[in-house]
């Protein structure tokens, strides 16, 4: 009986090994997706005239719409009204991604009230004594680890509220020109990064969140539904945990929404001014909120708002600074082009405006 049971025990750890390192090799996938969706613009930012075809090659994915010059070839280019499959998709794996994390997270790491006072438990939830390389759970104890169920939750959540508002103003603000034309790679780019950013919050414990849904899967599919034991429905179960999230997590959400109310308002003003179809292949320079500062204050607000989940992940994960870095070049650039292009096409173009960083860029 020792026998079986040591054999066991080792099955067990061999067991546990393999999954750890099947959940080591799926985060570094993730990372490494972005770092190589981030060296081109690295490589943009080069300045040598040896690079200048390289440079145009990656200034032209970025280019969309108005900034795409109409000379250019419509071979490798789609109607920009196709940014809607971006939001479709956001919204799609978003929300399977959070329903997921968040029934794992009530029935596999509750929370209990007592656990929200332990002093060193809200120090760690607030980045305290962190390791900005350390993302794996086996440095975490029980306790923590839950936390960390949660605070996916809690991203999980910013990162839906964005896609979903996103894909409304796609359908009913924005009315885009029939000529509008986005690059083919840009296209391909939308749909990587609505896969990649979602997945980027929650990539820790993807895995076992996966584990138990196939076992919640397996049971039902085993015993049939009249078998399947129906868990109770406790919203308070749902709610109260993130109620209690840390410092962190406030402050993250409270930059988060301030950039999500900024960008809605930004889109706003651009939606406004092609009230009419007729309107559609107009342009006008845009007035009101921080167009007043910046030639591209929606990107600068989405910048902040992932500034946001930056911070209420804790600023502990290097994958989610990746997808921040990811964010800030893409939006640099096309910031960039944009303000070029208001420049060239307005003699009377507000100089005071900056391309997306005010008094800086």
């Amino acid at each position: 009986r020792e026998r079986e049971r040591e054999r066991e025990r080792e099955k067990k750890k061999k067991k546990k090994m393999m999954m750890t390192s099947m959940e080591l090799v799926i985060v570094w996938l993730v990372r490494a997706a972005w770092i190589g969706s981030i060296l081109p613009m690295v490589i943009a930012l080069i300045p040598s005239s040896k690079l200048r075809s390289i440079h145009e090659l990656i200034l032209g994915f970025a280019r969309r719409g108005k900034i795409l010059q109409p000379s250019s070839s419509q071979k490798w280019t789609v109607p920009q009204k196709f940014f809607a499959h971006f939001y479709v998709l956001g919204v799609a794996w978003t929300t399977l991604l959070l329903a997921t994390t968040w029934m794992y997270a009530c029935k596999m790491a509750p929370l209990s009230s007592e656990e929200f006072e332990l002093s060193d438990v809200a120090r760690r939830l607030t980045g305290g004594g962190s390791n900005v390389f350390s993302f794996h759970k086996s440095q975490l104890t029980p306790v923590e680890h839950r936390f960390e169920v949660w605070r996916a939750v809690f991203l999980l959540i910013l990162m839906e509220i964005q896609v979903l508002r996103r894909l409304i103003e796609s359908i009913y603000v924005f009315k885009y020109s029939l000529f509008a034309r986005l690059h083919i790679l840009g296209y391909f780019a939308g749909w990587f990064f609505y896969t990649a950013a979602p997945l980027s919050l929650c990539v820790n414990i993807t895995p076992e969140v996966a584990r138990f849904v196939g076992n919640q899967v397996a049971e039902f599919i085993a015993k049939g539904k009249g078998h399947t034991s129906s868990p109770e429905v406790n919203l308070l179960m749902f709610i109260s945990p993130l109620m209690k999230l840390g410092l962190c997590q406030l402050i993250g959400g409270v930059i988060f929404l301030w950039g999500w109310l900024h960008q809605r308002r930004c889109h706003a003003i651009l939606g406004s001014l092609r009230e009419h179809p007729s309107q559609a292949n107009e342009y006008i320079i845009p007035h009101g909120d921080w167009f007043e500062m910046v030639s591209s204050p929606h990107y600068l607000a989405e910048i902040v708002l992932y500034v946001g989940v930056v911070i209420a992940s804790g600023g502990t994960d290097i994958t989610i600074w990746l997808l921040f870095s990811f964010v800030v070049g893409n939006l640099r650039m096309a910031a960039g082009e944009t303000h070029r292009w208001y420049l060239r096409k307005f003699e009377n173009y507000p100089s005071n405006r900056s391309a997306i960083f005010p008094y800086v860029y």
